[in-house]
């Protein structure tokens, strides 16, 4: 994901968003298969989207 500094905090956040829902499709797709790096990416994508005022509770499969 590349952010340029011209970027809204909208726009941040959509990417932020989308990064979101994509790791957490993958994390379904993976079944029980435990992936450590999955489930950090997931972690940090939370902080940062809560750092927006985002709640991924709503986001979450």
């Amino acid at each position: 994901m590349e952010v340029t500094h011209d970027m809204s905090d909208q726009e941040l956040k959509a990417l932020l968003i989308d990064k979101y829902t994509d790791l957490q499709r993958i994390k379904r797709a993976n079944g029980d298969t435990v992936n450590e790096e999955l489930d950090y990416q997931i972690k940090v994508a939370t902080a940062k989207l809560s750092s927006f005022g985002v709640n991924v509770e709503d986001l979450t499969l």
